[in-house]
């Protein structure tokens, strides 16, 4: 019990330390979990004494992350994407697989050696690049849906992959009975997945889900994903593909994003820890010693499946730009590769020095993988031509479609949000031009009379070609911080005082976009929570117009530009609204006092009143600093109470 209580206290320690510096950094946190192992490991401080019963415990990361993949097999998804998975997908892993084989083979390895270092080479990382799509606003671009396609093809290869490769490690005259057998079992456990388990799973969990008790239900997800990766290993095969079936079985059910929220903590933890004992296999002196090999085998894994990738890119269809960037996304290494590795150790399939070197290559490949990405656009701009025509006529595309608006609001990204904002200005016959990534969704649109062109919001020439300098102001509807602040930093740039208004998921991003130069930022879980609360109010009884009041209240403290209204004459003098903070207008004419007086030299702090806009020449700078400078014809929005807002219209027009 000491002996277990002092592993796990070692392995808690160095992962918080080590995974909260990679995560610092940016870095896949797979890495950290890889260097702790390396670090507590016998080739370095040796604290792991025993390490099989960690050995043991991460076989069940491996599991839960396989019932993971499971979770996200999709039929319908897999259809809709066959073309990409089953052609591009399986061409880039056999490929890469056949090309490996035949260059072990050259090399005198053998085949079964190169089969298995080909098959571990082959695999991208799914997190990684998932992440960085997604960040890059680039997952419904050409080559983002290879690129996802291609990883959906990776992550259902892998289970075939864990059943071959320790049958290679059989005899010659019996590998064929042993694989055929395999296969034979793994088809009628597909098939009896297929036919009778799902309706099985569904009836079985809206049971348990009867019980409306999360401990039972989570109780029940553990039983389902560790008895049937039992009845794998019972029947001749591996955990791995019991846990992929139960995950599958579940997909197609209405519980599966409970499902998947309940289980990832377990498979975090215990992913992790397989990652850490990966590590321990890392002798850091002999891949010092063998250096020159890990670097030349790094390049060769990057070189070749750069090659595999961009070339069957290409056969399938793709212009020279979309493959090249297929290629550099998927040419680094995976975390399914680490996996495969597990499954080869103590097979004698690789000598130990080559295990070390690929380890170490397939680690520094996820290292540059990040990098590689960051650059891939210059380098299609390099050395394609076509990619310049391409993007020129991307341009153009923008620019007719915006040059003849003035005054128009630039929506960046045309999803669900893009579109609701769009329906509202219509409303008020306000014109926009909606710039998206989504081919499909664009030409949907665009067929339909919307104003949306396809281009990248996160470029400088698309938002220039969008009218961005005519434009009244930008808006942007999609929830990917990074890619909002290259838009806004792009704005600033084009425009200074055009308003941006960004949208965030919550608070965590308010200051990031607000410091960046966002005039606004709404965020969805405020919204959200004011809209409950005010139906909660209403729903109890609370007189509608106090709900409205207290709304509109909370809104003003939250949002600057919507503290305060105009008042009209309309307004009834003893209505509730009569004495709050309201806005006002006043137009400084020349020979005014307050001409050629900064804000800050006004006072206005002292009369309870801010300067919440100055429009000039029909430009409206928002939030001005206490150093902008009046100027004759200059129309100052003022803020505050109706006592402080006449005494401030008596300073800027006649002084003290």
């Amino acid at each position: 019990m000491v002996n277990t209580l002092e592993l796990v206290l070692v392995l808690l320690a160095a992962a918080v330390l080590v995974v909260g510096l990679f995560r610092s950094f940016n870095l896949p946190p797979v890495l950290g979990y890889l260097m702790v192992g390396a670090a507590v490991g016998p080739h370095a401080l040796n604290l792991m004494h025993d390490s099989g019963g960690a050995r043991h415990l991460a076989e069940f990361g491996v599991v839960f992350l396989m019932f993971s993949i499971g979770l996200e097999f999709s039929l319908p998804r897999l259809f809709a994407m066959k073309h990409i998975v089953f052609g591009l997908g399986a061409a880039q892993v056999f490929g890469s697989i056949a090309l490996a084989t035949a260059i072990a083979w050259a090399l005198g390895w053998g085949l079964l050696a190169g089969f298995a270092l080909g098959s571990i080479l082959a695999m991208s990382s799914t997190a990684i690049l998932s992440k960085l799509l997604a960040d890059r606003l680039e997952l419904e671009s050409k080559h983002g849906r290879e690129t996802i396609g291609v990883l959906l093809f990776q992550d259902i290869a892998v289970v075939p992959l864990l059943i071959l490769i320790p049958a290679l490690s059989q005899p010659g005259e019996a590998l064929f009975w042993t694989l055929a057998i395999a296969g034979a079992k793994a088809a009628v456990m597909l098939a009896l997945v297929l036919v009778y388990g799902q309706r099985l799973m569904r009836a079985w969990f809206t049971l348990v889900a009867r019980g409306r008790s999360g401990e039972l239900f989570m109780l029940n997800v553990l039983l389902i994903t560790l008895g049937l990766a039992w009845l794998s290993e019972l029947a001749g095969l591996s955990l791995a593909l019991g846990a992929f079936l139960a995950g599958m079985l579940i997909s197609e059910t209405e519980y599966r994003y409970q499902v998947e929220e309940d289980i990832k903590p377990f498979r975090d933890v215990l992913l992790g820890l397989f990652f850490v004992t990966v590590g321990m296999f890392l002798d850091v002196g002999e891949i010092a010693a063998n250096l020159p090999a890990v670097l030349a085998l790094m390049g060769v894994l990057l070189g070749l499946k750069f090659v595999v990738a961009a070339g069957a890119s290409r056969a399938f269809g793709a212009t020279p730009g979309t493959a090249i960037r297929t290629g550099l996304w998927l040419c680094a290494g995976g975390e399914f590769g680490f996996v495969l590795i597990s499954q080869i150790d103590g097979l004698a399939l690789l000598s130990p020095v080559l295990m070390q070197v690929t380890v170490a290559a397939l680690v520094l490949s996820m290292l540059v993988a990040p990098l590689i990405v960051q650059v891939s656009d210059k380098l299609v701009m390099r050395f394609v031509a076509s990619e310049w025509l391409l993007r020129s006529m991307e341009l153009t595309r923008v620019a007719a479609q915006s040059m003849n608006t003035q005054g128009h609001i630039v929506i960046c990204g045309y999803g669900r949000s893009g579109q609701h904002l769009a329906r509202f200005l219509e409303q008020d016959d306000v014109t926009y031009v909606a710039l998206d990534l989504d081919p499909e969704r664009v030409r949907e649109a665009r067929a339909a009379g919307d104003t949306v062109v396809y281009g990248d919001a996160a470029r400088h020439e698309t938002l220039q070609a969008a009218g961005v300098a005519r434009a009244s102001a930008v808006v942007i509807s999609f929830a990917s911080v990074d890619a909002a602040l290259r838009v806004i930093h792009h704005v600033r740039a084009l425009r200074p005082d055009l308003p941006v208004i960004a949208r965030a998921l919550d608070e965590a991003d308010l200051n990031k976009l607000s410091e960046a130069g966002a005039a606004e930022v709404v965020t969805e879980a405020f919204e959200g929570s004011i809209m409950l609360a005010s139906h909660a109010l209403a729903l109890i009884g609370v007189p509608i117009n106090r709900v409205v009041r207290r709304i509109r209240t909370i809104r003003s403290e939250r949002y600057a530009l919507m503290r305060g209204i105009f008042h009209g004459a309309t307004d009834a003098p003893e209505s509730p609204d009569a004495q709050q903070v309201r806005l006002h207008s006043v137009t400084v004419p020349p020979g005014a006092k307050a001409v050629g007086r900064t804000i800050g030299e006004l006072g206005f702090e002292a009369m309870e009143v801010s300067v919440s806009a100055v429009r000039r020449r029909n430009i409206r700078g928002l939030s001005p600093g206490p150093e902008t400078c009046i100027q004759a014809g200059d129309v100052v929005v003022l803020l505050g109470v109706p006592g402080g807002l006449e005494r401030a219209e008596q300073r800027l027009l006649k002084g003290d």
